[in-house]
Formats: structure tokens, sequence, C-alpha cells
């Protein structure tokens, strides 16, 4: 029973092999393969089309907004640190302007941290965003507790400022940052993926113009006819779904400047000065609250305002007067000093934290609202980019799908004359 089954199977093969061989059996099987290329092709180039559009609408609707939630939030609770330090260097009862600076840095950071917390989709940040929401409230507690000894002029006062500093220096800022990097990474990657070169959508419609031109040859020596009008429609679909992939991928790709000049880059060291610029005014005014020697903080400040120009020169922005009024408060800071190392304590203070515009409070407020309009310009600027990149792929999806459809009709169309010849 078996030998007669295996032999039936056998002789079907064998007759298949020998219809195969045929014109009409050459015929149906190039037909079959085609339309079954020609909708692989399809449905894959849309799928990836798609998949680009939707990194582009993720780039702008999550991991962008997410990137900037997270920038403010580190420059929020910078800045935070630096308005407590500045309001207890006022003495007694702060003034309105310098209590309200910290509580609004503490209100950016906790909107920060609450868009963050609503993006945080992996497990690492949202175990970043939970750190950051627990130590938050420990520091603004020691916050209070070092104001109200400072109030009654007791000098531990100054003990719990620094055990807060250590707080928002060890925790928060290290946690923030890490987000920061997160979230900046994020872009990049949704960058790649809505510019880079689509490969395996390039490929299979160059394998089905390919396969058009290469079963015209076969049909030509089986029927000898020069061409076959169907396979001329299959042919010229497929091409013209390369030409459209060609110019979307290079439309796309000039859409986005990726370089170190471009937007992304530009922001991310615009950011990157901000934060190392809330960071050295803290250490500012943390010399003046020591008051001993201040060589290790002056060293910290000193470290970070080289990088802060090393950024500032990266982001390349001449027109902007970030440059100018970072020169400035770099002026400023040297007058602190010499008054300090004069042992002239009232004169620094004065021109820490003064309320004239030569003061270093007045001279870096200058500076911070410069880097935040460069940011802000630079982000709109990367959003356009991100849209116009993304734009470029608008219809790609359901274009080719429907040129990889037309080639499977046309080589249906194209064939079925031919294949009736012989019925």
């Amino acid at each position: 029973m078996e030998a007669r089954v295996s032999g039936a199977v056998r002789g079907r093969i064998a007759w298949l092999r020998r219809f195969a061989a045929t014109t009409p059996g050459t015929i149906i099987g190039i037909a079959a393969a085609a339309v079954v290329l020609c909708l692989i092709s399809g449905l894959v180039c849309a799928e990836e089309f798609s998949a680009r559009t939707a990194h582009r609408d993720d780039a702008l609707m999550r991991s962008e907004p997410l990137a900037d939630a997270a920038q403010r939030l580190y420059v929020a609770l910078s800045s935070a640190d630096a308005a407590a330090a500045t309001a207890f260097l006022s003495g007694g009862i702060e003034s309105r302007e310098v209590r309200g600076r910290y509580e609004q840095a503490l209100a950016d950071a906790a909107q920060a941290l609450a868009v963050a917390t609503a993006g945080a989709s992996d497990a690492r940040t949202r175990e970043i965003v939970a750190r950051v929401a627990a130590d938050l409230p420990v520091y603004t507690g020691l916050v209070e507790t070092a104001r109200a000894n400072h109030r009654q002029g007791f000098p531990v006062g100054a003990a719990y400022l620094r055990e807060a500093s250590g707080v928002m220096q060890n925790s928060l800022l290290p946690n923030a940052s890490e987000l920061t990097a997160q979230r900046l990474a994020a872009v990049r990657a949704d960058q790649r993926a809505v510019t880079g070169p689509p490969w395996v959508a390039l490929a299979l419609s160059a394998i089905v113009l390919g396969g058009a031109m290469a079963a015209s040859r076969v049909l030509s020596r089986r029927t000898n006819r020069r061409f076959n009008l169907g396979l001329v429609v299959a042919g010229g679909a497929a091409a013209l779904a390369v030409l459209w992939i060609v110019v979307a991928a290079v439309i796309a790709r000039g859409a986005i400047d990726t370089g170190t000049r471009g937007p992304t880059a530009r922001g991310e060291n615009l950011a990157q000065a901000r934060i190392l610029a809330q960071q050295a005014r803290t250490d500012e005014t943390l010399q003046l609250i020591t008051n001993g020697d201040i060589t290790d903080i002056e060293n910290d400040f000193a470290a970070k305002t080289s990088l802060l120009g090393a950024a500032l020169e990266q982001a390349g922005s001449p027109e902007s007067p970030v440059h100018q009024q970072f020169s400035q408060w770099m002026s400023g800071h040297r007058n602190q000093l010499d008054n300090y190392r004069a042992a002239d304590y009232q004169a620094a203070v004065r021109q820490a934290i003064g309320p004239g515009p030569e003061s270093s409070a007045g001279r870096f407020a200058d500076l911070d609202a410069a880097l935040r309009n460069d940011l802000t310009a630079t982000r709109a600027e990367l959003r356009q980019q991100i849209g116009s990149a993304g734009a470029a792929w608008f219809g790609a999806a359901a274009g080719t799908l429907v040129l990889m459809v037309i080639a499977a009709a046309g080589v249906v169309a194209g064939l079925w004359p031919r294949l009736k010849e012989f019925l």
C-alpha cells in the first residue's frame, strides 16, 4: 500500500517537472512567482514606511518632548539649588524675589518630573523618576530646616544647607543627568529610524524590477514575441517604486542636519551648557556660605565653567549674545573672588547676589536667559526638521503597495493571453 502511494507521489512530481519544462508550465510559474513576489514586496514596503512615519510621530509626540522635559528637570533642580544658596546668603529673611526664584524652580522641576513620569515606558526610566520623586521632598525639607535655623542665627543652618546641596549633587542631579542622556539618545534613535536608508524595501523593489526583466527575456525565447505589455507594466511599476524610495530617502536624509552644527547636536550642547552654568552658579554662592578655604569649590567652579565655554563653542551660535553674557559673568565672578580674597566679605556678597545689573546674579540671569532663548529656537528648528523628514515618506506606504499590486496585475494580464494560446 505504502509502495503504491509513494509511487503515485513520485509520478505526480515527475509530471509536474515535465509540465514545468513546457511553455505553459513556464508561463504559469512566472505568473505565480511574480504575483507572490510583488505582493510580498508591497506589504513589506508598506510596513517599513508606515514604521518610519510612526517613528516621526513618536519623535514629535514623545521622545523629543520627554528629552526637553528631562533637560528642564535638570535645569530646574540646579536652579533651585542655586536659588536656595542665594537666599541663604541674603541673611535673615530673604527677599520676595529670591524666594520666588526658589519656589518657581521647584514648581518647574515638579512640572517637568510629571511629564517625565507620564512618559516613563521602560523600567529604568520609571526607576529614575521614582528616585527623583523620593529625593526631592528630602531636599526641600533640608533647605527649609537650614532656612529656619539661619533666620534664628544658628550656625547649624549652613550645615543643613550643605547637606541639602549634597542630596542635590549626589542623587537628584545624577539621576536627572541619566534621564536626560536616555531621552536624548531616544531622539537620536528616532531620527536614525526616520532618515536611514530603507534597504529591505529598496532591495525587494529592485528584485521585482529585475524579475520582470528576466521574465520578459524567458518569455521572449519561449513565445518569439519581443515584448509582453503586462511585464512592461510590471517593470515600469517596480522602477517607479524604486525611484520613489530613492528620492524619499534622499529628501528625508537631507531634511535633518545630524552634523555637529545641526540642531540635535547644538541643542545637546546648549542643554549641557545651561546645566553646567547652573551648577557653577551654585558653586559661586556656596563659596561665600563656606566662608573659609574655597580652593576646592573654586577649582570645581573653574572646571565647570571651562566645560561650559567648550559647550558654547561647540553649540556654534555666534549671532547669539550668549558668548558675551558668559564673558561678563566670568568678569563679575573675578571681582567677587578678588573681594573675598581681600577679606571684604560684604563686597563679595554684594557682587554675588546684589540687585544691580553688574552683579554676578544679574549677569548670570542674562546668561541663563540667552541660553534659554537659544534652546527654544534650536528646539523649534529640530522639530521642524523631524517633521520635514517624516513628510518625505508621506504616501510612500500606500503608494508602493499600490504600485506592487499594479505590477502583479500587469503580470497576470500580460501572461493570461499567452497561456490561453496553449489551452
